[in-house]
């Protein structure tokens, strides 16, 4: 409260009576317009996304400077608690910024930041605290696992591309959904099972990821059946020969 009256007293020694008012009323309005306004709208439509949030939010550029890093909407859905709304290294936030500036004047502490991943040697065999940060960290595995079946899904399109054109194309048309598991309606769901009958790669892929996904969605499983369905899951992603999912798996025994 002090902050908003100290901004008003401010523009009122600058810019006198009337335009300081209507200053500081467009400052104290603007970002409740535009983040809550028009970010939440636009956010769900058009740009692109870091994290396999739940909803269909998405960063609108990675420069958040107008708004106060509500550009960012994707990572704000992610980390909805983070003082710190930019993730990647040419992401800006002049939201935190602000905050450091702040902190330094010994005005603001920060409280929460999103999880930093952290990683060693992979373990023999997943253990109770790589399945503590595989779930703390559960965006970035995610973000990983989308990353490292790329390469699964380019060879599987192009061997079904000699044989098998039309699911080839069905496949590429649901390229988003297949690897960073974006919901679809009946009909396009209904087209992407159908298609991906020829590629029991790509099936299996889908399948393991929404395995993965339920790992931190069952709340109700014990941490130690959490822990037999992640060393299951390794186990099977070895086992099944298609080398992204092998590799993957090295990857999250290694999440620390």
């Amino acid at each position: 409260v002090f902050g908003v009256f100290l901004m008003l007293a401010t523009d009122l020694l600058l810019f006198g009576v009337v335009p300081g008012v209507l200053i500081w009323l467009a400052q104290i309005a603007w970002i409740p317009f535009w983040a809550a306004g028009v970010i939440n709208g636009v956010g769900h439509f058009f740009g692109y996304r870091s994290y396999d949030v739940a909803d269909a939010s998405t960063n609108i550029v990675p420069w958040g400077i107008l708004i106060g890093g509500e550009e960012l909407h994707n990572n704000h859905h992610a980390f909805a608690s983070s003082a710190k709304l930019s993730s990647k290294w040419y992401e800006i936030d002049v939201g935190w910024m602000y905050i450091c500036v702040l902190q330094a004047l010994g005005l603001a502490t920060v409280k929460k930041l999103a999880p930093k991943p952290r990683f060693a040697r992979p373990k023999a065999a997943a253990d109770l605290e790589t399945l503590h940060a595989v779930i703390s960290n559960r965006y970035d595995v995610l973000s990983r696992y989308a990353k490292s079946v790329r390469r699964t899904y380019a060879e599987e399109i192009e061997r079904l591309k000699h044989w098998s054109p039309r699911d080839a194309e069905v496949l590429h048309s649901l390229r988003r959904a297949l690897i960073r598991g974006q919901a679809l309606a009946g009909a396009e769901r209904a087209r992407l099972a159908e298609a991906l009958k020829t590629s029991r790669a790509l099936a299996t892929v889908v399948a393991m990821r929404h395995e993965l996904v339920a790992l931190w969605e069952r709340s109700s499983a014990s941490k130690e059946q959490l822990l037999r369905q992640l060393q299951d899951w390794c186990r099977r992603a070895e086992a099944s020969g298609i080398t992204s999912l092998v590799d993957f798996s090295q990857r999250l025994r290694s999440y620390a």
